[in-house]
């Protein structure tokens, strides 16, 4: 119980900034306690922003697809035109590359009225919508559900212009659960989920990061070579003296990282081998005869 209670003061620094702490220590104290606030945010932004990214990006659409873990595709080919598909149920889709040019045939205006009137008989029920005409003759026209804000609303209706027949539909109620966290969670990264709440949240978040970046900056020059630096400093070495399963634990996550996520895992690894050559460079320094 002693111990315990003499831990509490430690703890409570963790989520306040020391406000008798100087110097290097008071900007660590800051950093610290802004990161704890800030870590649940920041984990949310880098686990629903990788989505976006062109490498890390990928191989997350290639688990989704192996696990069918994906939104389900709208059917858009014409009875008798062969199988065709369109790829707007999936939140990611514009985020890569752009589409393809294709050549449109001639669409009657009021053929937009026409498709919407069948669609809001089906599943779309929100104002906000978009329809889209048939990129051939072979294909269906589209109206799909654009309400990013909750409830989400992104049911489709694939819809034949000429005879006003559906062809095809996606509910979002059919969507796999890991779908559905995807939509929210892309959502809420871009501040449309909830509103000018998410917007204000995110808006916190940001700045919080940034001003963790500029605590790290400070801290690196109140340590610069040359200048007195208070305590002593940590040991190196703290991995390499670790039990084989702490060694093990961080070589398989960095691993995993760097598989999965080649641009973070690169710079990781040349960050290893230049801290592996400064250590090695140091030793050698210190048993240099006199």
């Amino acid at each position: 119980m002693g111990r315990a209670l003499a831990s509490v003061p430690r703890k409570r620094d963790l989520v306040r900034p020391d406000a008798k702490a100087t110097g290097y220590r008071r900007i660590l104290s800051w950093h610290a306690s802004t990161g704890v606030w800030l870590v649940a945010g920041a984990l949310f932004l880098s686990a629903t922003g990788i989505t976006w990214s062109q490498f890390g990006g990928q191989n997350v659409t290639d688990l989704r697809a192996a696990l069918s873990w994906q939104a389900p595709t709208l059917t858009t080919a014409l009875p008798g035109a062969g199988a065709g598909a369109a790829s707007a149920a999936d939140p990611h889709v514009g985020h890569h590359a752009s589409a393809a040019p294709t050549t449109t045939p001639a669409v009657d205006p009021a053929t937009f009225d026409d498709v919407l009137r069948v669609a809001r008989g089906v599943n779309v029920n929100t104002g906000l919508v978009e329809i889209t005409p048939p990129k051939d003759a072979s294909t269906a026209w589209t109206v799909s559900e654009i309400q990013r804000s909750f409830p989400t609303e992104v049911d489709q209706v694939a819809v034949d212009g000429s005879t006003l027949q559906v062809v095809g539909r996606t509910d979002f109620a059919d969507y796999p659960l890991p779908a559905k966290l995807a939509r929210w969670g892309i959502d809420t990264h871009q501040g449309s989920m909830f509103g000018l709440p998410n917007q204000l949240l995110l808006a916190v978040t940001a700045l919080g990061i940034a001003a963790m970046v500029v605590f790290g900056y400070l801290m690196w020059w109140k340590r610069r070579p040359g200048v007195a630096r208070p305590g002593r400093p940590a040991p190196a070495g703290a991995l390499v003296r670790a039990p084989w399963w702490g060694i093990a634990a961080v070589v398989a996550v960095g691993v995993g990282v760097g598989l999965s996520l080649p641009l973070v895992g690169i710079p990781l690894v040349g960050f290893v081998l230049l801290d592996a050559l400064i250590t090695a460079a140091r030793v050698h320094r210190a048993g240099a005869p006199a």
